[in-house]
């Protein structure tokens, strides 16, 4: 099952997506949130579909929002591919390196991307994204983490680096700058995902390929994350994981070609979609008028 938010920023709509068309799940459920995850509703909806009882949405071309709403917490976990390790000048860790990320970085799929006040060095990752379906505590091995886990989603980790590395050693300052974490273009259920260690990953900036990996290359995979995240903290129902990006961000590049104002990043993972994200200047940048170039193909949407 694919699910997917769609309208109005601060007003999607949730929907599951059948055969390119959009489906309101409004007689279901108020939004695909923690709750929507953790009480069945994707059996629900998946059944509503079957029995035919779902309306169409009326605007199969409105934005695409993020497709979970207001997780508790983004996780992320740093250094998760060998030659990202290598890239960035870090040994391959031992164990995950875990930091954390404001939920409310989290935007559409093709929101616009503001470049902070006082950035020099905003950078690009994109990521999968695990996201959590039930409460979590003390796993007892790492394959109890697919009981757990509701789905997958393609995540765009946005960073910048001077805040992250160069201005007393936090991440999370780095990471949390507004809008930093597009999201989408939906979120596909356990079932849709064949092998999630087997995931081809791009990214393009203006057209140009700066990242092309698999996740087949993590030096921690998918249930490993889950199950040691567990021991640490309680992972809520629609929580999302950033797990780790390949090499070929900015930072390891001859010249670091930072991102710009106007520079435009696609992004794509197996089976999860493709996004795209322009940035912008701060101070041209508005989060109540989001890019609304809707990608349907792409998207889900109807051509």
């Amino acid at each position: 099952m694919q699910f997917q938010r769609r309208g109005p920023l601060g007003h999607e709509i949730p929907c599951i997506l059948h055969d390119g068309k959009a489906y309101d799940l409004r007689p279901l459920t108020i939004d695909i949130d923690g709750n929507f995850l953790a009480t069945g509703g994707p059996e629900k909806a998946a059944a509503a579909l079957t029995a035919g009882t779902l309306a169409l949405l009326d605007d199969q071309n409105a934005r695409v929002g993020a497709p979970i709403a207001a997780p508790t917490k983004i996780v992320c976990i740093g250094l998760n591919y060998r030659d990202h390790a290598a890239e960035s000048g870090l040994p391959v860790p031992e164990e995950p390196v875990v930091f954390m990320k404001d939920p409310s970085t989290i935007v559409g799929p093709f929101d616009n991307v503001p470049i902070p006040k006082a950035s020099t060095k905003t950078d690009w990752e994109v990521e999968l994204g695990i996201v959590i379906g039930a409460t979590t505590r003390y796993l007892p091995s790492p394959e109890a983490a697919d009981a757990v886990i509701a789905g997958y989603v393609l995540s765009h980790d946005v960073s910048e680096r001077e805040f992250q590395l160069e201005r007393g050693g936090q991440w999370d300052k780095g990471k949390s700058c507004e809008a930093f974490n597009p999201l989408g273009p939906w979120l596909s259920t356990t079932d849709m995902v064949d092998d999630p260690q087997q995931l081809r990953m791009r990214l393009e900036v203006n057209g140009v390929i700066r990242q092309n990996g698999t996740t087949a290359d993590q030096v921690f995979d998918v249930r490993h994350i889950v199950w040691y995240l567990s021991q640490f903290m309680v992972l809520r129902p629609g929580d999302l994981i950033n797990t780790g990006t390949p090499a070929g961000v900015a930072l390891g590049l001859p010249g670091q070609p930072y991102l710009q104002a106007g520079d435009t990043v696609e992004l794509e993972i197996d089976g999860l979609g493709r996004i795209r994200n322009e940035f912008v200047s701060y101070d041209a940048y508005s989060p109540d008028a989001p890019n609304i170039k809707a990608h349907l193909a792409e998207s889900g949407g109807a051509a």
